[in-house]
């Protein structure tokens, strides 16, 4: 299987927001996460056929790897630039793989990893004004630079909508008034499931 490389952003996450996704979907989905990392650490192909037609439309999508509860990876596309099913397969692997911030996943660890889901709608503009804590992820861009945190980041920081505006600023490394600065803010949801949730049902 050829993945494709995309590049390294820096999430945290939480729990799930929206219900899109059946139950059998996102399992669907958990499992072809882990199985994209193990293939990769034991040299062996899976199959990456469309599973059905609603998990082949196009989404952006993150994978974040927890190991032991700390934070092992995360990666992911941020615009629906390939279905929903490939964008997770090309994350999990990215996530473990070629986040920067940590070293290359162990098969070992890889059989010990918990998998998180973030399936992001399309981004659209909003105006500041109408940010919603809870509701809306972030992506503000200006100059060149990008930045993104999910819909959960700012609930669990306890951060206003002020806050929560300034802090994507910062992960874009622009100054933290730049959204009131001619910067482009646009807004998206994401529907969040892992492992965890896969426990309690």
């Amino acid at each position: 299987m050829s993945l494709p490389r995309p590049s390294p952003v820096a999430v945290e996450s939480g729990e799930c927001l929206h219900g899109e996704f059946s139950k059998d979907e996102r399992a669907l989905l958990l499992r072809l996460a882990h199985e994209s990392i193990l293939s990769a650490l034991e040299h062996r192909e899976i199959p990456l056929d469309p599973p059905t037609s609603h998990l082949s439309e196009p989404r952006g999508a993150f994978t974040s790897l927890y190991l032991r509860g700390e934070l092992r990876g995360c990666v992911g596309y941020v615009l629906p630039v390939s279905p929903v099913y490939r964008a997770v397969a090309d994350t999990a692997r990215a996530a473990a793989f070629e986040d920067t911030r940590f070293y290359p996943v162990t098969l070992p660890e890889a059989r010990a990893l918990e998998i998180e889901l973030s399936i992001l709608s399309p981004p659209q503009p909003i105006s500041a004004e109408a940010v919603e804590i809870g509701r809306h992820g972030l992506l503000i861009s200006q100059a060149g630079r990008r930045g993104l945190l999910l819909p959960q980041v700012p609930a669990e920081h306890h951060w206003n909508r002020t806050t929560f505006l300034a802090q994507t600023c910062r992960k874009a490394g622009l100054p933290l008034d730049a959204w009131q600065k001619g910067a482009t803010i646009e807004a998206f949801t994401a529907e969040v499931f892992g492992d965890k949730d896969s426990e309690r049902n």
